[in-house]
Order: C-alpha cells, then structure tokens, then sequence
C-alpha cells in the first residue's frame, strides 16, 4: 500500500522545516508503530477496532493528515473556536472524515515546543514528541484519564526511540 499523502502548512513565520522529512515522520509510524507493537498489547489502545476502511497496518483510519505548525497565539484561538478553552495549548488533533479521505489533522504549536526545549529535550524533539502525541491521538489514544496518560506516555517513547532508529528525526528551526 502506498504511502498516505501528508498535506503540511507552516503556518509560523519564524519556523523553518523539511517538509519530506516531516512526512516521513507519518510515514514511518504509519508503516512501523503497530507493526512493532506485536505482543506488546499493553499499549495498545482500549478504544479504538478498525472499521471499513481501516488500514490493517495502522490503527489510523485511511486517507490524508493535515500538519499544521502555528504559532501559540494560532492555537489558542483553534483551541478556544472549537473546543471552548482559550488558553495555550501544545496541540490540539481533529478527527477526519474517513468517508471523505481524511484520517485528521495535528494542530502543533513551534512556540509551545520552544518554551519546553531546554526544559526536557532540544526543540526539534519536541516538536516531534508533539507530532507523535497528536498522531497517537488519532490512533484512538487518550490521556485524559490518569491510566490512560500512562499508555499514552509509553506509546510516546515507543514512537520516538522508533524514530530515531530508523533516522526520521527531522530538524526544526525557528528563527529568532
């Protein structure tokens, strides 16, 4: 099966990105997160079975991703138009509409990742952890409950240690 397509937007006028190497994030927790995640059922997500149109491979349902980098103050009105918080956010992720050919969107915030660079990781790292937080969530992942936090946390790091083994670690920049 080929490849999904990923429609990026840089929507923050300081961030600079490799767009194929963004893809290739996708493209590698598409082809390899639940592929590796044989016999590791712990993490597999509680909720979510593939329906028509699920692709065996992933637990995403078929068609494009929409990555959207904005700034902070971007966010905070997604996060306040459609989900009635205007606060700061990290990332906010959309369901698609398979039926449609979307699987979602991943909404992230370079700003966010900035001011938490340095804290935990470099900021490429976390703009990538924010990526595969967003990508999990559309994967039926949740960390809304404490039990649930602690799956997603771990199909994090499985996600991120899966990406620097196979070289998909891209490289922000976010101009001062």
């Amino acid at each position: 099966m080929p490849p999904r397509e990923i429609l990026i937007a840089n929507r923050h006028p300081r961030l600079s990105l490799d767009r194929r190497a963004v893809a290739r994030v996708i493209h590698t927790l598409d082809a390899k997160f639940f592929a590796s995640a044989s016999g590791q059922s712990k993490i597999e997500p509680a909720r979510r079975s593939l329906g028509a149109g699920g692709n065996r491979k992933s637990k995403i349902p078929e068609g494009e991703i929409s990555l959207v980098f904005l700034t902070d103050p971007a966010l905070a009105q997604l996060h306040a138009d459609f989900l009635a918080d205007p606060t700061p956010t990290d990332v906010i992720t959309f369901a698609g509409a398979p039926a449609a050919g979307t699987a979602g969107e991943i909404c992230i915030s370079a700003d966010a990742a900035l001011r938490q660079a340095g804290r935990r990781r470099d900021f490429s790292a976390e703009l990538i952890l924010y990526l595969v937080h967003g990508w999990l969530h559309l994967a039926g992942y949740d960390d809304l409950q404490p039990a649930k936090k602690r799956h997603m946390r771990r199909a994090e790091s499985r996600a991120l240690r899966l990406l620097r083994t196979a070289g998909a670690i891209p490289k922000f920049t976010l101009r001062r």
